[in-house]
């Protein structure tokens, strides 16, 4: 799909070739602190990426990706989610021109992956991005209204790792879900937790794609009482997912797992780990300072109904 957009412009799908670009353009925007670049990921997932080029060079280059599924059943005021990332080289970041020209092949992709979500909940499609970068003007100009803001926390892994113990009562174990069971079994809890936004199948099965990943999970007898989740991405640690059922809240199970996942990345050779948490969850927050991480930088989230 290409657009020829204007004599100098032109926005189409990323292609094979484009890669020396792709890594030109990436280097342009992470030189700028603390943006949020989005790789393109294997070719399957090149209809979702859109890319802008100007006198053969690639000056910008927008992702969407279904990052939320509402299973049926759920409250309606539950929706799903898409998300947009886009990134144009830092001297371009108020080239609303340019902006607009990728967004709207982007706006018309969210629509097609509408269209394969279930028709029982309605749409967001969002936007997140650090707080300080150049496009956030762009897309409250456009109406999108603030949904949440995160904080990416990091964790030197040179630093001492607190040694934890569980009751006799409780078990840990690594999981890797091997069996579409699993998988259902974790899911379902899963989403108890965080019922407008459970993790869905598909990006468990993403997150399972990653190196080193691997489920740690808490359990009383054979209930499934707290987990979480840990992988590599690049040469730093990732803890996703970190959550305890109600009844057995406040008893130390979070932190324990953090403990866990932090020595199994140290085990690895992996210098530092990071994780991200709502700047509202004041109780997070207090837990994973308490375990050494650190705020490292505020990412806000925007959304529009996606009609």
């Amino acid at each position: 799909m290409v657009s020829q957009l204007s004599t100098d412009i032109i926005v189409r799908n990323f292609q094979k070739g484009d890669f020396p670009l792709l890594g030109e353009l990436y280097q342009g925007v992470t030189a700028k602190e603390n943006a949020t670049f989005w790789w393109v990921g294997e070719e399957a997932n090149w209809c979702n990426v859109f890319c802008g080029f100007e006198n053969g060079k690639m000056i910008a280059k927008g992702q969407v990706r279904i990052i939320n599924t509402i299973p049926p059943g759920r409250s309606e005021e539950n929706k799903h989610s898409i998300y947009v990332n886009l990134k144009t080289l830092p001297e371009r970041d108020n080239d609303a021109d340019l902006l607009e020209k990728v967004y709207q092949h982007l706006l018309q992709r969210a629509l097609e992956l509408k269209g394969t979500l279930p028709g029982t909940h309605q749409t967001m499609l969002c936007v997140g991005n650090v707080s300080s970068e150049g496009n956030n003007q762009f897309f409250t100009q456009m109406g999108y209204k603030h949904l949440n803001s995160l904080y990416q926390m990091k964790r030197d892994l040179l630093e001492p790792i607190p040694v934890l113990t569980l009751d006799e009562d409780f078990d840990f174990s690594y999981w890797k879900m091997e069996s579409p069971e699993e998988e259902k079994d974790y899911l379902n809890v899963e989403a108890t937790i965080w019922p407008d936004a459970p993790l869905g199948l598909e990006r468990l099965s993403e997150y399972k794609s990653k190196a080193l990943w691997t489920s740690m999970v808490i359990r009383h007898n054979d209930t499934i009482v707290a987990g979480s989740m840990a992988w590599r991405e690049e040469d730093e640690g990732v803890i996703e997912d970190v959550f305890v059922q109600e009844p057995w809240r406040k008893r130390g199970f979070a932190k324990f797992l953090l403990a866990k996942a932090l020595e199994y990345l140290k085990s690895h050779e992996l210098k530092s780990a990071h994780l991200m948490v709502e700047t509202t969850n004041l109780s997070a927050l207090s837990l994973y300072k308490s375990v050494g991480f650190e705020v490292e930088k505020e990412e806000i989230r925007y959304y529009t109904e996606l009609k």
